[in-house]
């Protein structure tokens, strides 16, 4: 983690781009363009072409995604870029998450208001599971970075006070917080809380990750399906598992 590095990519970014929140929305999110400039400085490995496809960044350390969601999209390059180099998948999360309301009728935008919620590393699962059977690819990395951010809504929504239904502008950077780097199989025991040790079941899990129940049963299939848990028995209706 490189924290003075990171702030100079936002600088760029924000400089370059010259952002105005709530007149219209940027081509490129600002998350996604301050990522690739803080992984990659130099803006000549950006954008690209690798056969049918443009990689964010290809480099030395081979090509680098950056994904905010919607890992299916990664599908068809996957397939083609991880036979020919390495693959590093960045995906980001808001550790720390601090709310902004613009008014559309006079630009007006509201104080920070901070989020309770927050976003931890296994945020990551419900994407994994669309991307499972590359998992194991030998040219996979997966590098989650925890961001502390401002989101920006516009109060453009259909409730009373305009913001059920608000339309979200942007996202903008404040620092990073933390990064987790997956690089081989024995690495998904970072994505397994410190506190379960020995045998767990899904209802351990999702206590001590803090995730949804549906979520946390999709990260105990992923983690089993590519061999970072073992199933060793049952308890009632649950499956019993090991590290």
């Amino acid at each position: 983690m490189d924290s003075a590095l990171f702030k100079q990519a936002i600088d760029k970014v924000i400089d370059n781009q010259k952002i105005d929140i709530g007149i219209g929305t940027l081509g490129e999110k600002t998350v996604h363009a301050v990522l690739k400039n803080y992984l990659s400085p130099d803006s000549t490995c950006h954008e690209i072409k690798i056969k049918n496809f443009y990689a964010d960044i290809y480099g030395e350390d081979g090509i680098i995604e950056i994904q905010t969601g919607n890992f299916n999209k990664l599908r068809k390059k996957l397939s083609v870029f991880l036979d020919i180099t390495r693959v590093t998948i960045c995906y980001p999360i808001a550790a720390t998450k601090f709310l902004r309301w613009v008014n559309i009728d006079t630009g007006e935008v509201s104080p920070p208001r901070k989020s309770p919620k927050k976003g931890t590393p296994y945020m990551v699962f419900p994407e994994l599971y669309k991307i499972k059977e590359f998992l194991n690819h030998p040219n996979l990395c997966i590098h989650i970075i925890l961001l502390d951010l401002e989101e920006y809504k516009l109060l453009d929504g259909w409730s009373q006070d305009k913001k059920k239904g608000a339309t979200k502008s942007d996202k903008i950077p404040l620092s990073i917080s933390s990064e987790v780097l997956i690089s081989n199989i024995s690495d998904y025991e970072k994505l397994i809380p410190n506190t379960l040790s020995g045998t767990f079941t899904s209802k351990d899990y999702t206590k001590e990750s803090g995730l949804y129940k549906s979520h946390a049963n999709t990260a105990l299939n992923v983690l089993y399906s590519i061999g970072a848990l073992n199933r060793v028995g049952k308890e009632g209706r649950f499956y019993v598992y090991s590290k």
